[in-house]
């Protein structure tokens, strides 16, 4: 097996540490042939479909990827922004906040960078970047509060496959949740607060979670209940003394 690395590494560098933001994913653009990229490569991850590969693959390629690129091209379409996907844009603002407030309080030898899981800027390019900057240690922040094997599972797959192929291998630490940690929840709520003044505050405030398949909470997936509990805390949040509604999106069985 050849291993990924330099030819010409530069051993006498300065180790840094490095922090990875990654997300979801996103296309390249709002067009039928990239979404067909992407949805070709999302769909296909077998933590998020959890289907035989024979009978999935003709499902996908012998109707999904025939019908849903145009739907789905035109839904990006009407939110595209001029520099790009909102939330290419946005983990792009995330990650440079970061990246100031640990280079402020721990100076410039901090790297941080950002990854989709699907999509570019891919995860082995960045991981490529980081350890080229002589990135020594690693922790992996998915912006996932709730864990799900669907998403932040799909991340350590993503990044322990990379791993299989490099030569050399940073100390590593990765963030699986952080749907009960106390300044997130703060950060939260004062986000709330903050709409709360500009717009007015409403009668009931509703928690909406994107969902998951009800089997795979039966299985041992904890996201229903880490969402549960992200609401409860934010309920029981000094800020807010009236109703709280919780409300998961639908997903296809």
């Amino acid at each position: 097996m050849a291993y990924k690395g330099s030819e010409n590494f530069r051993h006498n560098q300065p180790e840094r540490l490095g922090v990875l933001v990654t997300n979801l994913g996103t296309p390249d653009a709002p067009t039928t042939p990239a979404l067909r990229r992407y949805l070709a490569e999302f769909l296909w991850d077998p933590r998020v479909v959890e289907v035989p590969r024979p009978i999935w693959w003709l499902i996908l390629h012998g109707v999904i990827l025939r019908i849903r690129p145009k739907r789905s091209a035109e839904a990006y379409a009407s939110v595209w922004q001029p520099e790009g996907s909102p939330l290419l844009t946005h983990t792009a603002n995330q990650a440079e906040g970061i990246r100031k407030a640990l280079q402020e309080k721990y100076g410039p030898n901090v790297r941080v960078g950002f990854a989709m899981r699907y999509g570019n800027p891919s995860i082995p390019k960045v991981l490529e970047e980081m350890q080229q900057q002589g990135v020594r240690k690693l922790l992996v922040l998915p912006l996932y509060p709730q864990y799900s094997a669907s998403t932040t599972a799909s991340t350590f797959d993503a990044i322990a496959h990379d791993f299989t192929r490099r030569r050399w291998l940073p100390d590593f630490r990765f963030i699986s949740h952080y749907h009960d940690y106390a300044p997130y929840i703060e950060a939260m709520a004062q986000h709330i607060e903050a709409f709360w003044k500009e717009h007015g505050r409403k009668d009931k405030l509703i928690l909406s979670y994107h969902g998951v398949p009800r089997k795979y909470l039966l299985r041992g997936d904890p996201y229903h209940c880490e969402c549960h509990k992200t609401s409860r805390l934010l309920a029981e949040h000094a800020a807010f003394c009236h109703a709280l509604a919780l409300a998961l999106s639908e997903a296809l069985e």
